[in-house]
């Protein structure tokens, strides 16, 4: 018996119902930590390990050193799916030590990888990260425009006049999700909101002596959603809903 559990930064995803199950929510019990951990290290089967590296991404727990390592060696897997559910809990419990690991994988040959990096790249700050950010901005490196998006959304907590050229850029992408998103980058950077032109930006930035000076401090995007309905069962818990937050390593002095 199948069920659908889904995750804020996960998604959904099938997980087996409890064998030997008594009741309703006994069906809809989670995991214990160790069979999610005998999932994730099962060396033989691929969709085994990202179930339960995907279990313990969100565990509030995972942030301790085995788990860590443990998402470190899924994000190296020989497998694209759990390469990309194990930098998105690097993302999630991860540290700016980490973010030579992501960098590397805003490369692979699978575009979810890449996308995921990127956007586990929001959550982690390090300068490091900053020119391969960059690299993912354009069309001639990057044919997909979520990682693209995706990648001008980090690069809006770095205060340098090269990203806020690239970000100016970015405003001229054929993607409308691109544009969104380095529109946003360039307000978190600057304060200033003057629209999607790009000759207005560079015009105002011809003239600032210091763009950053009304700048605000960058927080990466929240996740809200609506419960499930066999979350409405009494002690399940609520949604795995998380609030936007400021990247683990920057130490914003403004």
């Amino acid at each position: 018996m199948g069920v659908l559990a889904c995750s804020p930064l996960v998604g959904c995803d099938t997980m087996e119902a409890n064998r030997g199950a008594k009741s309703l929510l006994a069906v809809f019990q989670p995991p214990k930590p160790q069979d999610a951990v005998e999932l994730a290290i099962d060396e033989y089967d691929a969709d085994r390990r990202y179930q339960g590296t995907a279990l313990l991404a969100n565990a509030p727990f995972a942030g301790e050193g085995p788990y860590l390592q443990l998402f470190r060696d899924a994000a190296r897997d020989e497998d694209a799916g759990v390469r990309q559910v194990g930098v998105r809990a690097l993302g999630i419990h991860g540290e700016p030590e980490d973010v030579p690991l992501i960098i590397g994988l805003l490369t692979d040959d699978e575009w979810l990888v890449r996308m995921e990096s990127a956007r586990a790249l929001q959550r982690l700050h390090n300068e490091a990260a900053v020119v391969p950010l960059i690299e993912r901005t354009t069309v001639e490196n990057e044919q997909q425009a979520a990682v693209r998006a995706e990648a001008v959304h980090a690069l809006g907590q770095y205060r340098a006049n090269r990203v806020l050229q690239v970000l100016v850029r970015a405003l001229d992408d054929p993607s409308l999700a691109v544009n969104h998103n380095a529109l946003n980058s360039l307000e978190v950077l600057t304060g200033q909101n003057l629209g999607y032109e790009p000759a207005v930006w560079l015009a105002w930035l011809d003239d600032a002596s210091d763009p950053f000076e009304a700048g605000r401090i960058y927080t990466y995007p929240g996740f809200e959603r609506d419960k499930l309905w066999y979350e409405w069962i009494p002690f399940l818990g609520t949604p795995p809903n998380e609030a936007e937050s400021v990247p683990v390593g920057l130490q914003p002095s403004y």
